[in-house]
Parts: C-alpha cells; sequence; structure tokens
C-alpha cells in the first residue's frame, strides 16, 4: 500500500520519508515488510503521500467462517496422517568443565 501511494504521488522514498517525519531506512521496512507500521503511523504515511486512509468494518460470514474451519481441520487431520520419521533421541556431548565432582 505505501509502495503504491508513493509510486502515485511519483516521490522517492527519501522524499515520502521526511514529508511523513520518519526515516528512509524505516520506510524501506515498511515498504518490503520487515516491519509493521501502525495504523497511526500508516495514516500519517498515506496522508504524507497525498492519500486519506478509509476504512470500514465488514461483519463475518458465519458460513464462510465455519467452511474455512473445517478446511484447516481436513488439513490438519491429513498432516496427522502422513507418515513421519523416528525421531532419534538427541544425544549432547558430555563436556569435562561441566562435570560435577
Amino acid at each position: 500500500m505505501i509502495i503504491e501511494a508513493r509510486s502515485q504521488a511519483g516521490i522517492s522514498r527519501r522524499q515520502l520519508a521526511r514529508l511523513a517525519g520518519t526515516s528512509p531506512s524505516t520506510l524501506s521496512a515498511y515498504e518490503e515488510g520487515r516491519s509493521i507500521p501502525s495504523v497511526v503511523t500508516l495514516q500519517r504515511i498515506l496522508t504524507a503521500a497525498g492519500f486519506r486512509v478509509d476504512a470500514s468494518l465488514v461483519a463475518v460470514d458465519e458460513a464462510e467462517h465455519r467452511r474455512r474451519g473445517e478446511a484447516l481441520a481436513s488439513l490438519l487431520d491429513l498432516a496427522d496422517a502422513y507418515p513421519r520419521p523416528a525421531r532419534q533421541e538427541l544425544a549432547f556431548p558430555l563436556v569435562a568443565s561441566m562435570v560435577v565432582p
């Protein structure tokens, strides 16, 4: 969303960072998904790019919610049925300095 707003505004990352009151490296982290801005920060960045944030609440469709839950349960059942290799017991080497006399 930030990349799209910056692109449509025709400004550089450095310019948008300055306008939004943040650093170019922070803006880069948001754009690349290495960090997630708060709602307030996202609104500030998008406003600096010349956009307004418009959000609305939409009720969850109970039937869709149930269908996704059943699909997830089926997937987990399939994963449980998949054969797994036997796990070997972990063996840690005994270190002389760890031996208590």
